[in-house]
């Protein structure tokens, strides 16, 4: 297995644990998140490489979410989910879709239950923006770092909308 290292960042929504292999940014996870692994035993060197651009491209998109710079990132899971996170990261910023707008973009409309599911994995918090998934009634649903963290993402990208 490869040795994974963290780093905490500051955010507006609370601390924000980043989790890298030598390769590729594998997590970003909010303290309170859901599925969030142990992460206590992990190294947190000053300098990293893949952190430093992974940083970096957080406090980008915090400053402007439409200007943030590509970031290596390795998104493990089955091909399914893996369809469903590059249906997500296709959604422009400051918009929003419904699960079953998510399904039908991966050529699945009966397969809503299944990227719910998908997009609860999603590791890659905000990168891969499971935060514009809404309801079907554009209700704010299901998001691991919290409805409010949700919300809060959805208004900052507000003004940056085409």
């Amino acid at each position: 297995m490869t040795t994974q290292v963290a780093r905490d960042i500051p955010t507006p929504m609370g601390p924000l644990t980043l989790v890298a292999s030598e390769e590729a940014l594998v997590g970003a996870y909010f303290d309170d998140h859901r599925r969030r692994p142990e992460l206590d035993g992990l190294d947190r060197p000053p300098v990293h490489a893949v952190l430093d651009a992974a940083e970096a491209a957080y406090a980008a998109y915090l400053e402007d979410p439409t200007a943030v710079p590509p970031v290596a990132t390795l998104a493990a899971g089955t091909d399914f989910e893996r369809s469903v996170w590059a249906a997500l990261s296709a959604i422009p910023c400051g918009e929003t879709r419904t699960y079953a707008q998510v399904a039908d973009a991966i050529g699945r409309p009966t397969a809503v239950r299944a990227v719910a599911g998908a997009i609860g994995r999603n590791r890659l918090t905000v990168l891969v923006p499971c935060h514009r998934v809404v309801g079907a009634d554009g209700s704010l649903t299901g998001y691991a770092g919290g409805v409010e963290r949700k919300r809060w993402l959805l208004e900052h990208e507000r003004p940056f909308q085409d």
